[in-house]
């Protein structure tokens, strides 16, 4: 008999994943962790059931959270990076070879040597590299006290449920802006709106209120069902308004291939549908 690992994230919706192969399957007092293969989408990590991640798709979601704020910045060389256990944000970010340090603040350090040991491909040698820095401890908790600064802050978040929910807070906004040099950007995960409506909502109400330019922009990555994810933007500098021909020229010099990412994709992932627009404050 076929097993099927079911994910029901959202009360009326799920999506189903063949298992092919399990790998890995602990439960602790709080959640269960499994990584699987499937012939589609790779190594497959859920936790509780809920995909976190997986080997096929993962390169949307790293790139379009990394390429779309260093880019766009272009002067980027500094990059904080709360979460992302996994390497995957890390490993694009240290592709740019103009970002000299990235700081990663993850709470868990079972969780990156698990993904070290069952997820190494996603992040390919990016725990090795001397620019990164990484951080055991809580990201609000940095946040809040640290006293350096960033040029780019991506804040990749579970959904805001459990531990991952003081990082979808206004005060967590109110510190990791302060950590921000100037016209620097800080970008969130913010789950998929035709789901999850109103935590875009509340994202972008604190943001309103913190950001000169403020706002959101779309991927579609398969295994995050539901519609396209949105991803929370945040800057005082005009980042946002950078030439399409100056994004092209940033990305050529960068020597950097993508699977997603190009600068057309850039430009147009912030062209917002009417229902996602209708959740902006």
């Amino acid at each position: 008999m076929t097993d099927w690992v079911r994910e029901s994230l959202h009360p009326d919706y799920a999506q189903s994943l063949r298992v092919d192969r399990l790998l890995y399957d602990s439960e602790t007092e709080h959640q269960r962790l499994k990584v699987f293969e499937n012939a589609t989408f790779g190594r497959v990590l859920t936790l509780d059931d809920v995909v976190q991640t997986t080997e096929g798709d993962n390169f949307i979601y790293h790139e379009m959270m990394t390429h779309v704020p260093i880019l766009a910045h272009g002067a980027a060389r500094r990059v904080l990076i709360i979460g992302g256990g996994d390497g995957g944000m890390a490993r694009e970010a240290l592709r740019h070879k103009s970002v000299e340090h990235v700081t990663m603040v993850e709470i868990d350090a079972g969780v990156v040597d698990f993904s070290k040991q069952y997820l190494p491909m996603l992040s390919q040698g990016a725990f090795d590299d001397p620019r990164l820095n990484l951080v055991i401890d809580d990201g609000a908790a940095f946040i809040r006290n640290t006293a350096e600064k960033f040029d780019v802050i991506v804040v990749d978040s579970t959904d805001p449920i459990g531990p991952g929910e003081v990082l979808f807070t206004d005060t967590f906004y109110g510190h990791a802006k302060r950590a921000l040099t100037p016209g620097g950007i800080l970008v969130t995960q913010n789950g998929v709106p035709f789901m999850q409506g109103g935590e875009l909502t509340n994202t972008m109400r604190a943001f309103k209120a913190l950001f000169a330019d403020w706002g959101c922009y779309l991927a579609s990555i398969p295994t995050y069902a539901g519609g396209p994810m949105a991803f929370g933007w945040g800057t005082d500098g005009d980042a946002r308004q950078t030439p399409p021909e100056v994004l092209d020229q940033r990305f050529a010099a960068s020597g950097i291939d993508t699977g997603y990412y190009t600068p057309q994709v850039h430009k147009a992932a912030f062209a917002l549908p009417g229902y996602v627009a209708r959740l902006m404050p």
